[in-house]
């Protein structure tokens, strides 16, 4: 008890809950721009942090985070350009739902939920940390091929319209995670010469051009973009409707924060394929399925929750182990060493009021996520009021900073262009984006994992289902590439 008090001492210090807030309001302004991710947030304040006593270094880079992925979602649902691949997930939803002015509702549903996610993972992290760890030390590279086996075949299936179309997505994206030389062979791959194309293919800008450059040419196009019905810039009853969600959805809210903390506990998985296997769970037990992609919140409440619950669990193995559960934790875990904090089992023996603290900033950091969050959504609601003539060249201009931003060249704004290009031809012939993305993120994991384990079984297949863990999640990866055939044989069976 003496511990914990010394604990609320050391964090509610003016200077800790001081560097809190701005933290927060730099992690919304640098979540919100699009290109600028929340590792990029947390990197830009390392040199900040070196100034700083352990635990407003901590709390300042906490808070960022937990802010910066929440400000991801406010250009998906507004413009359709997703902050982070984990909100490509849910983001045609969100963006719909902004179309037909409801704008306060998508924003208010990824708040609310993301904030429930990350107090969920946080209570997680303080009272099963140990256990989940001990777990997600259990996965070798043949668990993490299946995982992201299973993460590319729900991004297939929740996509709306054919999934064959959807798997040419799919494919196009894990052929651009192929271009360079980062495979483990480090052979240069379709480069054609280019010594630019050898860093590979950043996910970045070709998400910035994917979503939001293809919604520029569609604009100048079809002379069409933004909410097409009257627009909400108020938050009035913000919060009021979010209860409704939690009574409708309680099950999903549970249901995400939990997968979303398991599967951030698992090195180097991360929120993105929480929020992609999560939406796909959402939509396989939904009542109403075919609501997904229309602008329905059912799954925003599961995938938004799943979202910043595995931010919270990334911190399991990186504190009880040293192990980065994600990019944000492996800047981290440099930081705790630099002011002296060596995280691994000891930490909790040598320092526990330093651990309890953390802990009171990870709830901290969540709750204020809905006031600065409402106050974001507030303002950023009046982006839907500029006229169109405005908005298009501001959203491209972004999208060029962002984009520079990433490579600090030339190279990375055409790149934009060319997928921006690609995603436009791709939209007009009705082939989803979000499985190219997908594909482009997790092409890398996939390739590096599967080569890994043919080496480990020395070229022998069943290998892949002799670990307990590994053939469960093969299994189940399996089954769902074979419900849909199975039902087609049942419908046809049916009608004869």
């Amino acid at each position: 008890m003496n511990t914990f008090t010394q604990a609320i001492g050391l964090v509610a210090d003016p200077q800790v809950l001081l560097v809190m807030l701005a933290s927060g309001l730099f992690g919304l302004f640098v979540g919100s721009i699009p290109g600028l991710t929340a590792t990029m947030a947390t990197a830009l304040l390392v040199p900040v942090t070196f100034f700083m006593d352990p635990v407003p270094a901590i709390a300042a880079i906490v808070t960022a985070a937990a802010m910066s992925i929440f400000a991801g979602d406010i250009p998906g649902a507004l413009l359709r350009i997703p902050g982070t691949p984990a909100s490509a997930a849910y983001v045609e939803d969100a963006y719909r739902m902004t179309r037909d002015g409801r704008s306060r509702d998508a924003l208010g549903a990824v708040l609310v939920f993301s904030a429930i996610g990350g107090i969920f993972g946080t209570i997680i992290l303080i009272f099963a940390s140990p256990m989940l760890a001990e777990i997600a030390l259990k996965f070798s590279s043949f668990e993490y091929f299946w995982l992201v086996v299973l993460g590319l075949s729900c991004a297939i299936f929740v996509s709306p319209g054919a999934p064959t179309r959807a798997i040419v997505s799919l494919l196009i994206g894990l052929f651009a995670a192929t271009i360079g030389m980062d495979n483990p062979a480090a052979e240069a791959r379709f480069t054609f010469g280019n010594i630019d194309l050898l860093a590979g293919v950043s996910f970045i800008p070709a998400m910035i051009g994917l979503f939001a450059v293809a919604e520029v040419f569609r604009a100048m196009v079809h002379g069409r973009s933004g909410a097409t019905a009257p627009i909400q810039p108020d938050t009035n009853g913000l919060f009021r409707a979010q209860l409704g969600n939690l009574a409708r959805y309680p099950v999903q809210a549970l249901r995400g924060s939990t997968l979303g903390t398991f599967i951030g506990a698992l090195p180097g998985a991360g929120a993105d394929i929480a929020a992609w296997i999560s939406y796909a769970i959402s939509k396989r037990f939904s009542r109403t399925p075919e609501k997904f992609g229309t602008g329905h919140v059912e799954g925003l409440v599961e995938a938004g929750s799943s979202n910043n619950a595995a931010v919270s669990g990334a911190w399991i193995p990186a504190l009880v182990f040293g192990i980065p559960g994600d990019s944000i934790t492996a800047i981290v875990i440099g930081v705790l060493y630099v002011k002296g904090m060596n995280p691994g089992p000891t930490i909790f023996l040598h320092e526990p009021q330093l651990i309890y603290a953390l802990f009171i900033v990870f709830l901290l950091a969540n709750l204020l996520m809905l006031p600065l969050g409402w106050l974001a959504i507030r303002l950023s609601s009046r982006v839907l009021q500029v006229p169109q003539r405005v908005l298009m060249p501001l959203i491209l201009l972004f999208c060029i900073v962002g984009s520079f931003s990433i490579t600090n060249s030339a190279y990375g704004v055409v790149l934009m262009l060319i997928f921006g290009i690609l995603g436009f031809v791709m939209e007009e012939n009705d082939i989803p984006i979000a499985p190219a993305i997908l594909g482009l993120v997790l092409g890398p994991m996939l390739e590096k994992n599967f080569i890994t384990s043919m080496i480990k079984a020395d070229g022998n297949w069943l290998a892949f289902f002799e670990r307990p863990i590994a053939a469960g999640i093969g299994v189940v990866a399996i089954l769902v590439w074979l419900l849909p055939l199975v039902r087609l044989l049942m419908r046809r069976r049916a009608q004869v």
